[in-house]
């Protein structure tokens, strides 16, 4: 298809049938409405029977089957402080779920003192209606009396199912607590695949730090993903207006923010004269303007073999979904789908390669994008 041709489809009004044709650079697809009637569908993750458990932000927790039926929340899950970017999160199996049934789940939660970002374990009962055995693993702590933005909450497990790694904000209240080692806001958190502090973490011996710490200096990380072609870790971060990151992810890495960033104050006054600085990580891409990226998987290819191994973000402000072609962990070539339709929250791949859309509204649902 011609660019001209191209860049009409891609600005098409949002979709107002069951599905549509779209020719991008690298594939054809057929944009589906899978599943509708959700608020604000956060995360999600794939059973190995090929339905999906997908959390609601303001604390539902539901099993989607594989017509894209939307079963009835599952009990048991715990209360959330849903005000502000609050809420029920991102959700993950755990790399033995197939015998334990044990899940994860980030939330923020109201403790003694104010609120706090929380990662939970849980099992999925037989039936999949209920949560049971809910235990609180994690508080990304010290609590802050005030503000209900930049949780983070994003979880992904290691290749060989070892680690969990969770995204954590800096909360926004104080920018600086994103670059303090005694302070688990604006951080990714390495833990064990039970929960516990690995003992190769990078500041499990120095004295005032926090020994979850795998990375730091981040400002709202709500995409994290392992790159399979070189099992690489990379984290996709919000900036404030403009700076908007996409960052690999090194063990006890600093990069950079508030010291550092590509952005501005939302009134458009500096945050910092410096992009970069000795000592601290330079992202492996920038956006200015803005793409307010809030998830990021690769795709395994499958269905789509051209995909096979690149990068898309589940893109806010703009909307859209945007496609990257990667270079082993060099970000490349980007291409802008669906772009200027509907705020995508979160982009997941089910086992035969075929894209899921949470879309980000109070009467949001979910995409699929087969072949055509």
């Amino acid at each position: 298809m011609r660019r001209r041709a191209l860049a009409a489809a891609l600005l098409a009004p949002p979709l107002a049938g069951a599905q549509e044709l779209i020719a991008s650079e690298a594939a054809r697809f057929t944009v589906q409405e899978w599943a509708t009637g959700l608020d604000r569908p956060w995360g999600g993750a794939f059973l190995p029977d090929g339905r999906l458990l997908l959390t609601e932000r303001p604390g539902r927790l539901r099993l989607i089957a594989r017509d894209g039926t939307v079963g009835p929340p599952i009990t048991g899950v715990p209360a959330v402080d849903a005000g502000g970017q609050g809420g029920l999160l991102d959700v993950a199996l755990a790399p033995d779920f197939a015998a334990s049934r044990h899940i994860w789940f980030a939330q923020s939660a109201v403790v003694q003192g104010g609120l706090v970002a929380r990662l939970c374990r849980a099992r999925l009962s037989a039936d999949g209606a209920a949560l049971e055995e809910v235990t609180p693993v994690l508080d990304c702590t010290p609590v802050q009396r005030t503000g209900r933005l930049h949780y983070g909450g994003r979880i992904t497990f290691s290749p060989d199912g070892r680690h969990l790694f969770l995204t954590s904000g800096d909360r926004n209240e104080t920018r600086e607590r994103a670059q303090a080692l005694d302070d688990l806001a604006g951080k990714v958190i390495r833990l064990t695949a039970d929960g516990s502090i690995p003992a190769d973490n990078p500041f499990t011996n120095r004295r005032g730090a926090r020994a979850e710490i795998w990375s730091y200096g981040h400002r709202n990380p709500q995409g994290i993903a392992f790159n399979p072609a070189t099992g690489s870790l990379f984290a996709a971060e919000f900036g404030p207006l403009g700076g908007d990151e996409l960052n690999l992810i090194r063990p006890g890495g600093n990069y950079g923010w508030p010291v550092v960033t590509h952005g501005r104050n939302y009134s458009g006054t500096q945050i910092s004269d410096r992009t970069s600085a000795p000592g601290m990580v330079d992202p492996a891409r920038a956006w200015v303007p803005a793409i307010s990226p809030s998830g990021l998987a690769f795709s395994p290819g499958g269905a789509f073999p051209a995909w096979r191994g690149q990068a898309f973000l589940a893109c806010l402000n703009p909307p859209g979904l945007l496609r990257i072609a990667m270079q082993g962990d060099m970000p490349g070539a980007e291409e802008r789908l669906l772009w200027g339709r509907q705020r995508i929250r979160q982009v997941l791949f089910d086992a035969q390669g075929l894209a899921y859309l949470l879309l980000d509204a109070s009467r949001g649902g979910v995409l699929r994008l087969p072949p055509a």
